[in-house]
């Protein structure tokens, strides 16, 4: 899943990426509101996390501006200031959530999963498909309830493939989705790992639709 955080704080910006990116998010960081609306006009994120007090356009105003023209992806606002009239500003403006500094990078997390979740139009937190389940949280993979172990990549792109159960995703979309600004992409890299995929899972488990991509398979 691809995120963009927009923060100025180097320590604490440096801290969510890493932390994210761990997580199994690629993340792209920039530090402020204008770099920010140029990276949403060029890359296709699946949510925002936006610092309130940016230097020269604050968040708020860069949310507000958006959510005007159009942008409807979630939007998780980061503050300093915890008064109910801040949080009532922020939420009326546009953001789907709002975390006060400082916070656990658990909680962030946990928050993020919950607007993916209903992004998606999903309710529970484990996506399931016949019977092989997913679970964001744990980070954890089974089929029949094995475990099943999984590279980091491999999880991403099952994720994002689960998410868009029923709709055939390119090599490029999947792209997006797992690498950020700074990662190197080979040029056989999603092959691979789907490759990698079916040999765990099951050769039907994702299925080729030549000249177009990627599905997710009959359920298992």
């Amino acid at each position: 899943m691809r995120i963009l955080l927009i923060e100025d704080d180097a320590l604490l910006g440096d801290g969510v990426k890493t932390g994210l990116t761990q997580g199994g998010y690629a993340v792209d960081w920039v530090q402020d509101a204008e770099s920010g609306e140029l990276a949403l006009q060029t890359e296709p994120y699946e949510a925002l996390i936006l610092d309130v007090g940016l230097p020269k356009k604050d968040g708020l105003s860069l949310l507000r501006e958006l959510r005007q023209r159009g942008f409807d992806l979630p939007i998780l606002l980061l503050t300093a200031r915890d008064t109910v009239a801040d949080r009532i500003r922020g939420l009326d403006g546009g953001a789907d959530d709002y975390l006060v500094k400082p916070f656990s990078l658990d909680e962030l997390s946990a928050r993020l999963r919950a607007l993916l979740r209903r992004r998606h139009g999903r309710t529970t937190p484990r996506l399931e498909h016949g019977a092989l389940c997913v679970d964001p949280a744990a980070h954890t993979v089974t089929l029949g309830g094995e475990l099943i172990t999984l590279s980091a990549r491999e999880f991403a792109i099952l994720h994002i493939l689960l998410e868009n159960n029923g709709r055939v995703l390119s090599r490029g979309r999947l792209e997006e989705g797992l690498y950020n600004w700074d990662d190197l992409i080979e040029s056989n890299a999603v092959e691979v790992h789907i490759h990698h995929l079916r040999r765990k899972l099951g050769k039907d488990s994702i299925r080729t639709v030549r000249g177009v991509g990627y599905v997710i398979g009959p359920p298992l």
